[in-house]
């Protein structure tokens, strides 16, 4: 029953888009892939969908197969001005049902149950936004903004999508050019982020469950991950409970990290499960 109801909101998800043309851009026609598979076990690790917008704004969402990859494609909306969409699950339940849309305007919107709300302004300082799950074991997730000094702040988001005033959490971000992380990398059961800096060395950052001071020192994971030009958390993608990291090459070509669960190697090798992302000026 959770499977089908987790369908059911997905495709809802969806097909409501063309109710939001307030405060939103042009809708197109919506079709939702068949065989979007939602079989498997109830997950401990959230998963959302992976989405990918075309230069022209054409937004496009990918749910996961079932089988360890992903579905696909389903046409959702054209989003002009969008600069980042950061997918929450506002109320725990696992999945995806809500995201955070920072225009490049500096607006931000939270879309859920096929409306669009605008919750903040002044965000066009942030050069990186990103939800990792909850922080503090509060009630809803936190979104991570850094800005343009290299400062990362924590929000809280709050049960009608609102946000709460921001937390400093410290600096020295901007030694980093990829930051990411749905979920628990270090089978602590804590939210954790990845992080590359710009020798492409990929960092874990351990959750610690305090929102004042919400993550361990780094510790290294690898060198090379500058062959990718996208990293992406959404959460599990091949349904074993646990969350993954996708990878986008200069290629185009998309790569599964499949998570472990251990702080001491996270991810697995990789695997492709796709192609042709080239085309997507960011995926997320």
């Amino acid at each position: 029953m959770k499977r089908l109801a987790h369908r059911r909101r997905a495709i809802a998800r969806l097909a409501t888009v063309a109710t939001a043309v307030t405060l939103a851009a042009t809708v197109t026609g919506t079709a939702v892939a068949a065989n979007a598979a939602t079989s498997g076990p109830t997950p401990t690790a959230p998963s959302f969908f992976l989405n990918g917008i075309l230069p022209s704004g054409q937004m496009y969402t990918y749910l996961r197969d079932g089988k360890g990859g992903l579905d696909s494609r389903s046409g959702a909306y054209v989003w002009k001005g969008l600069k980042f969409s950061v997918s929450v699950d506002p109320d725990l339940t696992g999945y995806q049902d809500g995201d955070y849309h920072v225009m490049t305007n500096g607006v931000v919107n939270q879309w859920r149950d096929g409306k669009l709300k605008q919750v903040a302004t002044g965000w066009q300082q942030y050069t990186s936004v990103l939800s990792p799950g909850t922080l503090a074991r509060a009630a809803h997730p936190d979104l991570l903004a850094r800005d343009g000094q290299g400062v990362l702040w924590r929000v809280q988001t709050k049960a009608d999508g609102t946000l709460a005033p921001r937390v400093r959490i410290g600096a020295g971000w901007n030694q980093y050019s990829q930051i990411t992380g749905v979920g628990d990398y270090s089978g602590d059961d804590k939210p954790d982020i990845v992080a590359r800096d710009k020798q492409g060395v990929l960092w874990l950052y351990k959750g610690t469950g305090d929102g004042s001071k919400p993550f361990a020192p780094r510790t290294r994971i690898g060198a090379g991950w500058n062959q990718f030009n996208k990293l992406v958390a959404t959460g599990d993608v091949d349904v074993d409970r646990r969350s993954d990291l996708l990878a986008r090459d200069t290629k185009g070509d998309l790569w599964l990290y499949k998570g472990t669960g251990k702080a001491s190697a996270p991810f697995k090798p990789p695997v492709k499960i796709g192609y042709g992302f080239q085309q997507y000026r960011d995926i997320f």
